[in-house]
């Protein structure tokens, strides 16, 4: 519907029911026009009351304006679903003020706090759907229990997406860091000598992880002793069948080189 169809005193007065409604205290109704471009064309967002059986559903209705309003009542349709004797499936609103009480001096505002209160208060006198008002009369409990469900299945608000949960990942274990709360650190004493030493109180063998694959360079604290392995994170010990020797002087004491791949463990 163009706006050139309204005359001069529908737009004065659509203009000022807009300019009224930012006075109102709405509580958790919102109503006003779907855009600026289309004044005659209204949407309102109403609550199910607190304590009835519509409660914690959202309701949204359209209302049109005629080209003559206010001196005609608007056109108001129920855009959810809902289960009322003065609603029909089909959204018809059958309410007085619509119909013969409607007068000028009402506002959009007015309609839209009667229909609030059709749903706490139907008025079965006047049905729009007789078997829902006779449903209302004589078994209330069951009238109620499906206006409940239809408010669950068609006007609860959609909740709004969760976020993201925060993915965590373990850091690689390198040497020189706490894993499980003991401190290993590797040294070197003399040329070509390594061993590993431990901050724990323990003078136990332990390992430094030289490869980056899990495979540990083991260096055992008892002297006099010629004892190779390979220790994986899975503490299996695995004989070395395969093995470069070699031999280096310092001081006329001769010592047993071998290089494990990229390791090399030195014997005394």
């Amino acid at each position: 519907m163009s706006t050139t169809r309204f005359s001069g005193t529908t737009l004065k007065r659509i203009h000022r029911e807009i300019a009224d409604l930012k006075k109102e205290d709405l509580g958790g109704i919102s109503v006003g026009p779907i855009s600026a471009d289309k004044p005659f064309l209204w949407k309102a967002r109403i609550p199910g009351p607190e304590g009835s059986i519509y409660e914690g559903g959202v309701f949204t209705v359209e209302i049109t304006l005629g080209h003559d309003y206010p001196f005609s009542a608007p056109k108001v349709l129920f855009l959810t679903r809902i289960y009322h004797m003065n609603i029909s499936e089909k959204g018809n609103v059958c309410i007085d003020i619509l119909k013969n009480n409607w007068s000028p001096a009402l506002s959009i505002f007015k309609v839209v706090l009667s229909l609030s209160s059709l749903l706490t208060d139907p008025n079965p006198s006047d049905p729009l759907v007789p078997s829902i008002a006779t449903e209302f009369l004589r078994k209330r409990p069951t009238h109620d229990q499906t206006a409940r469900r239809w408010t669950e299945l068609y006007a609860k608000p959609t909740p709004p997406p969760s976020p993201p949960s925060a993915v965590s990942s373990n850091p690689p274990s390198v040497a020189g860091t706490t894993t499980s709360g003991t401190t290993t650190r590797a040294s070197a004493k003399g040329k070509g000598r390594a061993s590993a030493q431990s901050a724990g109180p323990e003078e136990q063998a332990t390992g430094v992880d030289l490869t980056g694959d899990g495979i540990e360079a083991v260096s055992l604290p008892t002297r006099g002793t010629k004892r190779r392995r390979e220790v994986h994170a899975s503490d299996s010990v695995i004989d070395l069948s395969e093995e470069v020797e070699a031999s280096s002087t310092r001081g006329g004491k001769r010592r047993h080189v071998e290089m494990l791949g990229d390791v090399i463990v030195i014997e005394d």
